[in-house]
């Protein structure tokens, strides 16, 4: 079950997608997950508004991890949180692509006037960035929200050209767009709807997964998340061509069960699925797992 990617073996293809404010569902926060992340050998990615720094992130997990970034509304303040994530090591900057509107979200503005817990320290209302320890040292003026509407390709292009780094994008749900992004020298692309958490009447990735890999797929890996809930699930993107895939709310439901224990519960979990659904194939390594294994009915 092990993969390779950017020249690092990992022992799954079961990602760890970035999901900001880890606090709010465990103390341990995103050192717990690292942690997780560690003893199972898996890829992390850790999110630019986590509750924990790249540096301690890194520390914790014991290889380097990589970092989402949203770049914001100021090119100074993409540029100093790539600066930091290459200086502590960080071997990939994965952008977002796609928060670029506010979110309507009826159920969260409905039930937060009921939840009398105090959650300041990962939810500030006026200086949430401020509250992030990836943003400690960084001049903020003008800007407190990762919503992004200046993001065009020509910024991803000056990003190309300052990111010394391998550079991913995340949020790819067009065949063309992943297009492009091989010709603009990117080095891979995550597909994701961000879960749904962003825009809910987008695709489901899985769909148009097999659209993209044919696309891309032969310049630079494709990875997915997005809605991945069990091994099987695991193993049919990876037959239409996903080199690995990121999961985010399963290890959040362990971490805030159980903290680190938790978390590498669901790990354990999704790799005996992945195992299972691999032996029912009658596929030894990843590499036998082939397209004619999935199909759509």
């Amino acid at each position: 079950m092990s993969t390779e990617i950017f020249g690092e073996k990992y022992d799954s293809p079961i990602v760890i997608a970035p999901a900001g404010s880890n606090r709010a569902f465990h103390p341990d926060a995103e050192i717990a997950v690292a942690k997780a992340a560690r003893a199972g050998n898996h890829l992390q990615m850790l999110s630019t508004v986590a509750t924990t720094s790249i540096e301690d992130a890194i520390a914790a997990r014991g290889a380097p991890v990589w970092f989402q970034l949203y770049t914001t509304q100021r090119w100074e303040i993409a540029e100093a949180l790539v600066k930091r994530a290459e200086a502590a090591g960080a071997p990939a900057i994965a952008v977002t692509l796609d928060v670029r509107s506010p979110a309507k979200w009826e159920t969260f503005v409905r039930l937060r006037r009921t939840d009398t817990r105090e959650c300041g320290s990962c939810h500030g209302l006026n200086d949430y960035l401020a509250r992030k320890p990836n943003f400690t040292g960084i001049d903020l003026h003008g800007v407190s929200t990762t919503i992004v509407t200046n993001l065009n390709w020509e910024l991803i292009k000056r990003l190309r050209d300052t990111v010394k780094v391998k550079l991913v994008l995340k949020g790819i749900l067009a065949f063309e767009d992943a297009r492009l992004a091989a010709d603009a020298g990117i080095d891979a692309i995550v597909v994701s709807n961000h879960g749904g958490r962003v825009e809910d009447g987008v695709g489901a990735t899985i769909g148009v997964l097999p659209e993209i890999v044919e696309a891309a797929g032969a310049r630079m890996p494709i990875l997915v998340d997005s809605g991945f809930r069990r091994g099987s699930d695991i193993v049919k993107a990876l037959a239409i061509g996903a080199k690995a895939v990121c999961i985010g709310r399963p290890y959040l439901w362990g971490l805030g069960a159980f903290g680190q224990p938790g978390v590498e519960r669901v790990l354990a979990i999704l790799r005996a699925e992945t195992r299972a659904a691999m032996q029912q194939l009658g596929a030894p390594s990843l590499r036998d797992i082939v397209p004619s294994m999935v199909r759509r009915i």
